[in-house]
C-alpha cells in the first residue's frame, strides 16, 4: 500500500533530475554549435523576434566564445 505512493514519487523525482541533466547537455551542445555556425545563431534570433545583421551576428558569436572560455577556466 505504501509502495503505491513511494514508487511513483521516486519515479517522478528521477525523471525530473534526468530530464534536467539531459536539457543542460543539450543546451550546451546547441550553444557550442552556435559559436561555429552563424546561420544557426541567426535562426535562433529570428525565432525570438530579432533580425541581426552581420555585425551584430559576429558580436554575438564573440560573446558566446568569451563566455565559453571563462567557463572552461573555472
Amino acid at each position: 500500500m505504501v509502495w503505491n505512493i513511494i514508487i511513483p514519487v521516486l519515479t517522478l523525482i528521477v525523471g525530473l533530475v534526468l530530464g534536467f541533466i539531459g536539457g543542460v547537455f543539450y543546451l550546451r551542445s546547441q550553444m557550442t554549435r552556435m559559436q561555429n555556425d552563424p546561420e544557426l545563431l541567426q535562426k535562433m534570433a529570428k525565432q525570438m523576434g530579432y533580425n541581426m545583421n552581420k555585425q551584430q551576428l559576429s558580436k554575438a558569436q564573440q560573446m558566446l566564445k568569451q563566455q565559453n572560455h571563462k567557463k572552461r577556466r573555472k
